[in-house]
């Protein structure tokens, strides 16, 4: 499992832009002598799961293509405090250089593992699977939603443009779930996916009544998501949301459902503390 290259480095050179401007990195160009060399070690700080790995190395690449990064985890592996995930070589102003960038997108992405694993972890007695959302950080989503994936989670769609997803807004101005799923069929193709979002177990019912490839089970509780499994009893795919942590998370999936959709692990996951180390 890797990101492509073509996708990731447009992501990084904006950071790096964004980071030197046009003067560059001017406190190691007045401190480290242009002929100096180093090796750093990219050290775990604390208990996680790596992701990023292949962004953290592109990152120095595109500052100095002489850098020689020497992976010793991969994306997916569980880290402990003191873990050496990769060694760095090369001119130490360009190291200097690269350095926050890459630890900026490393730490930020096994962030995003750690949390997913905390909950699939929490599940594991089920069948119920962990599912990421929309709520990335703008310009972000292709690399946060890898990083679920490191963790053991999965994709719900990507984008507005690969399945369509009722919510209570469309409802509102559709006039009813009915009406909204209708107008729905009548315009996916047959390659599209359905899914809506309801609220209570009368509109599941007239979800179920017309016909739906998915439903989102929103904001109920374990003993109501267990009821709303029973009616739909293999019609659709269930999926619950709404504020899932790794401590309720147990309850919900024991209920039967699908997937758990959670929203705040791209969002506001804590960054996993990862540190360079000048050898």
């Amino acid at each position: 499992m890797s990101l492509p290259r073509l996708l990731i480095e447009p992501i990084i050179r904006n950071a790096l832009t964004e980071d030197l401007g046009l003067a560059g990195d001017i406190t190691s160009q007045a401190v480290i002598p242009v002929e100096h060399q180093s090796t750093v070690a990219m050290i775990s700080r604390e208990s996680g799961v790596l992701a990023g790995i292949d962004v953290a190395a592109l990152s120095f690449e595109l500052v100095d293509n002489s850098i020689i990064f020497e992976k010793h985890k991969q994306d997916g592996d569980i880290l402990f405090p003191g873990t050496v995930i990769a060694t760095v070589k090369g001119p130490s102003r360009s190291l200097l250089t690269g350095e926050r960038t890459a630890l900026n997108f490393i730490s930020h992405l096994s962030g995003i593992a750690s949390v997913t694993h905390q909950i699939v972890t929490s599940i594991k007695e089920t069948k119920a699977q962990v599912v990421c959302t929309r709520k990335t950080t703008p310009g972000l989503r292709v690399m946060e939603k890898y990083a679920v994936k490191c963790g053991g989670g999965r994709n719900h769609r990507f984008a507005l443009y690969d399945g369509i997803l009722i919510k209570d807004n469309h409802i509102a101005i559709a006039g009813s779930v009915s009406k909204a799923l209708m107008d729905a069929k009548s315009y996916a193709g047959h390659m599209v996916k359905i899914e809506i979002e309801v609220d209570t177990l009368e509109q599941l019912q007239e979800a179920l009544s017309v016909g739906v490839d998915v439903v989102l089970l929103d904001n109920m509780s374990p003993d109501t998501l267990r009821k709303a499994v029973s009616m739909v009893n293999g019609q659709a795919i269930t999926e619950a949301s709404g504020r899932i942590t790794p401590q309720t998370a147990p309850a919900i999936a024991a209920s039967g459902v699908d997937m758990i959709s959670v929203g705040w692990i791209t969002h506001s996951a804590s960054i996993l503390d990862i540190g360079l180390d000048f050898i």
